[in-house]
């Protein structure tokens, strides 16, 4: 039989797939069901096109840039974002806190007038307890009542008053006094936010999977059913055997890394119960004619429509649908397990009140999805919680990576980054 190699990698989504490249060989990668990719997939049906949501690219770092247009080529387009918020009727420029124009003048002035105040109160603001209080004293009282809390608690699934603050830093636009007034008046001229452009696909984001796949050292390892992980031993138990390992990358949720512990400390099993993370409940809409609206997509904070925010594949890409119709994808407030039957009436209510479809009879074809692990939850027991686990698998030679490994809320590239930084860590481990 065939000698184990040193570095064993759990789970073939991006972060393990990009661990596995950046390795070059002394790796074995592990995927628990019969294909790659993790949610970096395409499903297709009748000519139509579904990622598992918005999947979409926005590479800052130069050296991923060049690799992942490398590897998927002319398959992809180079995109401007176009986005808006849809609220009180109608549609705004995203970001919501630097583009009131448009909105009732009663509900633009309430915004604005509360940033100035909540400006002139920050000096002797004390720092803030939860996301709730930090939204009040940056953006002010309109802005977070109009959509600050209400979008978030939505798309976080818990209430503002349980999350930190600390995830936001790169993912709120924080405007200034300039941007405000700007977007009041209309006239903004440039863009805010992280995701103001992006690659995409021409056929969807399996073909980064699949380009992935092709460029890997080694074939993967599928239909890995692992049932231990004995830390002490530095060896997985599967159900076709046993493998030892110097290093350890898993990519897994963190929780259930731990669960697979065997004989692990009670502080760090108790610091795992803490771990919070919300399940998200999507749909793939097929349209039979063009999407009303022009955007790739939409936010939705108002509590009164079921779902948070709207995409269309078929915007990202005409190939994502049969010519003359289009794709959605709707991402639903409600964590609780649903039937399609019981929620579409009030999703296809909301997009005709969006001006997306006309009538019902605009949809062909609609699929419910979920995802068990979609929103790491940013409370405050988090920060603890992993302050407790991480030490102790790093002081195991067991590098615990990716949105779910690691426990964080990020994008693609990051997934692809944190897949080269856990090959660099290992191998640092066997030095």
């Amino acid at each position: 039989m065939k000698a184990a190699a040193p570095i064993q990698i759990l789970g073939a989504g991006l972060t393990g797939m990009s661990a596995a490249y950046h390795l070059g060989g002394d790796f074995d990668l592990h995927e628990q069901r019969s294909t790659p990719g993790g949610h970096c997939i395409t499903r297709e049906e009748q000519g139509y096109r579904f990622d598992v949501t918005g999947h979409l690219l926005h590479l800052r770092d130069t050296d991923m840039r060049a690799w992942v247009q490398r590897l998927i080529g002319d398959q992809c387009l180079s995109l401007e974002r176009k986005s808006r918020i849809f609220s009180h009727g109608v549609y705004t420029r995203y970001p919501y806190q630097a583009n009131t124009y448009g909105l009732p003048k009663d509900i633009a002035y309430e915004c604005v007038m509360g940033f100035l105040k909540a400006r002139e109160q920050a000096s002797s603001a004390a720092p803030p307890k939860n996301f709730l209080e930090f939204s009040l004293q940056v953006f002010g009282e309109g802005f977070t009542k109009h959509f600050m809390r209400p979008y978030n608690e939505k798309i976080w699934g818990v209430p503002a008053t349980e999350i930190t603050a600390e995830w936001c830093s790169r993912f709120v636009p924080q405007p200034k006094l300039d941007d405000v007034i700007a977007g009041a008046l209309g006239i903004n001229d440039h863009e805010l936010g992280y995701n103001t452009h992006f690659l995409y696909p021409r056929r969807g984001i399996q073909a980064l999977t699949d380009a992935v796949v092709g460029s890997l050292p080694k074939p993967i390892r599928f239909s890995r059913n692992l049932k231990a992980v004995d830390y002490k031993r530095k060896q997985l138990s599967f159900d076709d055997g046993s493998i030892p390992y110097q290093a350890l990358i898993s990519t897994a949720p963190l929780d259930r890394l731990v669960a697979l512990l065997v004989d692990v400390p009670s502080e760090v099993t108790a610091a795992a119960t803490r771990l919070r993370c919300n399940p998200l409940n999507y749909i793939d809409v097929a349209l039979n004619v063009p999407s009303g609206i022009d955007l790739h997509w939409v936010y939705v904070p108002e509590q009164r429509y079921p779902f948070y925010r709207v995409g269309c594949y078929s915007n990202f890409s005409a190939e994502m649908a049969p010519a003359g119709r289009a794709g959605l994808y709707v991402e639903l407030a409600s964590r609780q397990q649903l039937k399609l039957e019981d929620v579409m009436p009030q999703v296809m209510s909301g997009l005709i009140d969006m001006g997306i479809i006309k009538k019902p009879e605009d949809i062909a074809f609609a699929r419910l999805r979920r995802i068990e692990h979609a929103y790491v939850v940013f409370d405050h027991a988090y920060y603890d919680a992993l302050a407790t686990i991480m030490p102790f698998l790093e002081e195991h030679n067991i590098i615990s990576h990716g949105r779910y490994g690691a426990w964080n809320y990020s994008a693609m590239e990051d997934a692809l980054l944190y897949g080269r930084e856990a090959a660099q860590r290992a191998q640092d481990t066997l030095r």
